[in-house]
């Protein structure tokens, strides 16, 4: 009997201990026990983490890599960045390169061909361009440099009248010089040219030309040119435009060409077609991303 009431009292002492244990553990969990869990749960590594892929944004308002997005709040994609195909000049580019029948034919040596405003004739010729108002903003961009703006760059810039004609070499206008122009890439690398809405030709779809020179002085040479190209318009916006006075020549001449069957953009115009603001009334301002490899 000795012995058992022994243990009974030592077995007694053991419950107290550990009841003591469990309610200091639960004062514990009240305390900290909330903090504890949400440390625990509810959260991953991924819900903090930072993508490693890094895109450029530009001062237009258009994406240069997938998913970012600008100070606009636009996106524009994955292809905003990509090199720009390479185009044929044309037969009237007016760079020095050809003759227009009388002479080699060359704007960029003309006084005052540095210009925003293409619309009228320089260097003794009057001739003005008449037609719906239009904006061009150009902005270029480094490909093999993260997408970043070439600032100091010349972009020369031409293409045909609201008839389809081209300065310094159609019938009736080889004296003017009108809707050609060189500019200067500022900071962001953008330039800006105020002209009229092209016509349509017969066999070409609407379009504008331009090419690239590292810098103004290299530009009075079109040996030194690093890119030659084209751009184009979304239909909706040339059905629309050639509603207005003056572009009747244009809807007879759309009508028989398309992306599909022009000898330029058939093979698709993802990089070359502008994106548009306005209406033929008040006029158009259209803007595009051009990369190059520089």
């Amino acid at each position: 009997m000795h012995n058992h009431g022994k243990q009974l009292e030592t077995d007694l002492n053991t419950l107290l201990q550990a009841a003591a244990s469990r309610r200091q553990m639960l004062r514990w969990l009240s305390a900290g026990g909330a903090v504890t869990l949400l440390g625990c749960g509810g959260g991953s590594d991924a819900s903090t983490a930072t993508s490693s892929s890094t895109t450029a944004t530009t001062s237009t308002g258009t994406s240069t890599g997938t998913g970012t997005t600008t100070s606009s709040g636009t996106s524009t994609g994955s292809t905003s960045c990509s090199i720009i195909p390479e185009e044929t000049a044309g037969p009237y580019p007016g760079d020095g390169s050809n003759s227009n029948g009388t002479g080699i034919a060359n704007a960029l040596a003309l006084s005052g061909i540095v210009r925003s405003d293409i619309r009228s004739s320089i260097a003794g010729a009057s001739g003005v361009a008449a037609g719906i108002p239009l904006t061009i903003k150009l902005q270029l961009l480094n490909t093999k440099s993260s997408c970043a703006s070439l600032a100091g760059y010349a972009i020369y810039l031409w293409h045909c009248d609201r008839d389809g004609n081209y300065s310094m070499y159609s019938a009736g206008v080889t004296a003017e010089n009108y809707l050609r122009g060189v500019q200067e890439t500022d900071s962001n690398g953008n330039v800006s040219f105020t002209t009229i809405f092209p016509g349509c030709y017969d066999g070409r779809m609407p379009h504008v030309h331009f090419e690239i020179y590292p810098s103004l002085t290299k530009v009075s040479s079109a040996n030194n040119k690093v890119k030659t190209s084209q751009f184009t318009f979304p239909m909706a916006t040339l059905n629309e435009a050639y509603q207005a006075t003056g572009y009747t020549s244009s809807v007879r001449n759309l009508a028989r060409i398309t992306y599909a069957t022009d000898n330029v953009f058939s093979d698709g115009t993802s990089l070359q077609m502008v994106s548009v603001t306005g209406n033929a009334t008040m006029g158009y301002v259209v803007t595009l991303t051009v990369g190059i490899s520089a």
